[in-house]
């Protein structure tokens, strides 16, 4: 499934139209045409016609869809499992149903259509299909990913690249279970706006990760330990290489003021009589901190 850079493409980005802000709330209709266009390569039979194994499992998503949103349907009356779903992404005013509809869509992708192809499209590559749909969210000017299963929100594509991602896939390590789940709905709520949610989230999986490095290196610890009482314990028994002693108290520093100190100051507590509202940039970074600290701590573990 080539995304194709055409003519008109180039002379866009010669004359600086593709804007490096991204937006989050406007989704343009190009891209959902092509969504759609997606969809039916995934499970229309050599993406083009349409069997009865790409029909139940829209109809199952549709059916999937309808239930959480308290409706009858999706779209209109007469409309086919495929109508339906496409003409929801087409139509609707509400961009979260949009990512709704192409998150669970997608994971259905890539976790039961990639192992089953003789059923779908036999000549799909689901791996190239999730990358052309990436870089349609960033052709579209749209701060969105499909990374792990999830739609998680996208600031800044260099952190993305360098450090959010590298982080999801060190996580698919079963050892690091807790610390996935933890750290994916601290991404969930950053992109509900939720962002108190999504910052004590963040602590969670920093926590479980140093939990889940002392258990497999038999450190002592205690389970009620915080944060900064783990950070010491992987400290002391010298998880970074020695070469780098020059450099611990900075780390240390670093990491106890950091996403600890945070979460403590704006999200761990009562709001009080006024209400309180956590600024996003505070959680953006909160979660690009948690994302860079469990990057160097996972590779510095080396855990198999």
């Amino acid at each position: 499934m080539a995304v194709l850079d055409l003519f008109s493409k180039r002379k866009k980005r010669e004359r600086g139209e593709y804007s490096d802000v991204y937006s989050y709330d406007e989704i343009p209709q190009t891209f959902r045409v092509q969504v759609v266009h997606m969809i039916k390569d995934a499970f229309a039979e050599q993406g083009e016609y349409w069997g009865e194994n790409g029909k139940k499992a829209l109809g199952r998503i549709n059916k999937l869809l309808c239930k959480e949103y308290g409706t009858f349907r999706l779209a209109g009356e007469y409309d086919d499992e495929f109508e339906s779903i496409g003409n929801f992404i087409l139509r609707t005013d509400d961009y979260e149903k949009v990512l709704d509809v192409i998150e669970l869509t997608f994971r259905f992708i890539n976790n039961h259509v990639r192992d089953h192809l003789y059923h779908y499209n036999r000549n799909l590559n689901v791996d190239d299909l999730i990358s052309e749909l990436n870089h349609r969210f960033k052709e579209a000017g749209l701060g969105y990913q499909f990374e792990s299963g999830e739609i998680i929100r996208v600031d800044s594509q260099y952190i993305h690249s360098e450090a959010v991602k590298p982080t999801l896939s060190i996580l698919r390590n079963k050892i690091y279970k807790s610390v996935n789940e933890e750290f994916l709905s601290a991404h969930e709520h950053y992109r509900h706006k939720r962002y108190e949610e999504s910052t004590t989230e963040c602590l969670k999986a920093l926590e479980s990760l140093l939990k889940t490095i002392c258990s497999a290196k038999n450190w002592t610890y205690d389970s009620k330990d915080t944060a900064k009482r783990l950070i010491g314990v992987c400290l002391q028994n010298g998880l970074l290489p020695t070469f780098m002693q020059n450099q611990l108290n900075v780390m240390q520093t670093l990491l106890e003021s950091g996403v600890p100190t945070v979460r403590n100051k704006l999200a761990g507590h009562g709001q009080g009589p006024t209400p309180r509202q956590m600024p996003e940039y505070f959680a953006s970074y909160t979660l690009h901190l948690t994302a860079s600290t469990i990057l160097l701590l996972a590779n510095a573990a080396n855990l198999k």
